[in-house]
C-alpha cells in the first residue's frame, strides 16, 4: 500500500513509515543555494543545481520533479541579479534540460514500478493458492507455518507444505523440489494439488506417496526437453490420528523432523530410506512408514534443508537440534518467529536457499487417544 501511494504521488497514510530519504532532493537544493549565495562567485556552487531534479527523478513523481526544477531555475535567476558575470544563461539552460529529462525518467520509472507492483500482487495471490494460510488449529493440534524466500524480491519457490484435516487424522506434507524458477514452482504445485486430494482418499501414507509420485511424473513428462531424473522432490508425509497417540511418518529423502518429547529432542530418522519423488522408477518404490508416540505437550518441527544448510560467516551450518534444545516452552507461532529471527541473525541477514517449516504442538489439554494410554517413544 505504501508503494502504491508513492506511485500516485501521495504521502503514505499515518499507519505507514515515511522515508526520510525522499527529502534529499530538497535538502540538496537548499544546501547548494545557500552555498551559492554565501560564497564568492569564483567557486560557482550554482553549477550543482541541475543535480537536484536529477536526484528527484529517482524517487519523486513527475510533477514534484518539475516543480523542484522550476525552483532551481528561479534560484539561478536570482543569483544572476547578484553576480552579473556568473554565466546564468548556461546553467539555467542546463537546469531546464536536466529537469525535462528527469521528468521523463520519473514517468518511465513510475510505469515500471506500477508493473512490478502488479506482478508482485499476482505472485502474492499465487503464493496464497500454492501455500495457503493455515488455520491455527486443525483436528485438535496447533499448527503454524513459516516460509522465507532466499531472494528478497521472490514470493514463491520450490519449497512447499500443506496440512489437511481428514477422517484419518491430520495429514501433513512438506517438501522441496530440486530446481529453480517456474519449473520448480510448477512441480511443487502439482505435488500439493495431488496431496490435497489423496490425503482424503487414501487410507495409508504409502498410498498418498504413490499418488504424489504419479503426479510429479506426469508433470515432468510435460517438459520433455528437461532431464527428468534431475527434476525430483524430497518430501515428508506425516499423519496424526484423531486424539493423538502414534505419529506416522513417511520420509522420501527429506531432512528428518525433530520431536520434542518429554523435554528431550529426538531426530526422527527413517528406519528405511524411501526414494524421493520422481526417482522411484530408478531405485524402487518401496516406502517405509515409521511411527512414534505423539503425546500431549509434544512438539514436532518439520523443515526443508534451507534451515539446516544456512551458514554463518565461518561457513558453519545452523545447528538446528542444538538450537531447538535451547528453546523454552512456547506456542508454534513463537517457535517459528524465534527460528526466523535466529536464522537471519546467524546468516547475517542473507539466506542462500528458500526455507519452509511447520511447527505442530499437541496441546496438553488434548486427549491421548481412545484408550487413554500413551505408548513409549519408538
Amino acid at each position: 500500500m505504501i508503494m502504491l501511494e508513492r506511485l500516485r504521488g501521495r504521502r503514505p497514510a499515518s499507519g505507514g513509515r515515511w522515508d526520510a530519504s525522499l527529502l534529499s532532493p530538497v535538502v540538496l537544493t537548499i544546501l547548494v543555494a545557500a552555498l551559492a549565495f554565501s560564497t564568492p562567485r569564483q567557486i560557482a556552487f550554482s553549477r550543482l543545481l541541475p543535480a537536484a531534479p536529477a536526484l528527484a527523478a529517482a524517487m519523486w513523481p513527475v510533477l514534484p520533479t518539475i516543480l523542484l526544477g522550476t525552483f532551481c531555475l528561479l534560484v539561478m535567476i536570482g543569483l544572476g541579479f547578484i553576480y552579473t558575470d556568473l554565466g546564468t544563461q548556461y546553467t539555467s539552460a542546463a537546469i531546464v534540460a536536466v529537469t525535462l529529462a528527469a521528468a521523463y525518467a520519473s514517468h518511465v520509472r513510475l510505469q515500471r514500478e506500477e508493473t512490478l507492483l502488479n506482478v508482485r500482487l499476482v505472485a502474492d495471490a499465487a503464493q496464497k493458492v500454492l501455500l495457503r494460510p493455515l488455520p491455527p488449529r486443525i483436528g485438535g493440534v496447533e499448527i503454524e507455518s513459516l516460509y522465507l524466500a532466499a531472494q528478497e524480491q521472490a514470493r514463491i519457490g520450490g519449497d512447499f507444505y500443506e496440512v489437511v484435516g481428514t477422517p484419518y487424522g491430520v495429514r501433513l506434507l512438506i517438501g522441496d523440489v530440486r530446481g529453480k524458477g517456474l519449473s520448480a514452482v510448477g512441480a511443487a504445485s502439482a505435488v500439493i494439488s495431488s496431496f490435497r486430494e489423496a490425503a482424503y482418499d487414501e487410507p495409508d501414507l504409502s498410498g498418498i506417496t504413490h499418488r504424489l509420485e504419479s503426479s510429479i511424473i506426469r508433470h515432468s513428462a510435460a517438459f520433455p526437453g528437461q532431464d527428468l531424473p534431475e527434476h525430483f522432490a524430497t518430501a515428508l508425509v506425516a499423519e496424526i490420528p484423531p486424539g493423538g497417540g502414534r505419529l506416522k511418518l513417511l520420509n522420501c529423502g527429506h531432512p528428518p523432523p525433530l520431536l520434542v518429547h518429554g523435554g528431550e529432542i529426538h531426530v526422527l530418522d527413517p528406519t528405511t530410506a524411501s526414494p524421493p519423488l520422481n526417482l522411484a522408477a530408478l531405485i524402487g518404490d518401496h516406502y517405509c512408514v515409521d511411527s512414534v508416540s505423539f503425546a500431549p505437550g509434544d512438539q514436532l518441527l518439520l523443515y526443508t534443508d534451507g534451515v539446516t544448510e544456512t551458514r554463518d560467516r565461518a561457513g558453519e551450518f545452523f545447528p538446528l537440534p542444538d538450537w531447538l534444545r535451547s528453546q523454552g516452552p512456547g506456542s508454534p507461532r513463537e517457535l517459528l518467529d524465534r527460528l526466523h529471527q535466529d536464522l537471519l541473525h546467524y546468516s547475517g541477514g542473507r539466506l542462500d536457499d528458500d526455507i519452509a517449516a511447520l511447527a505442530v504442538t499437541f496441546p496438553s489439554t488434548g486427549s491421548t487417544g481412545s484408550t487413554g494410554v500413551q505408548e513409549p517413544l519408538a
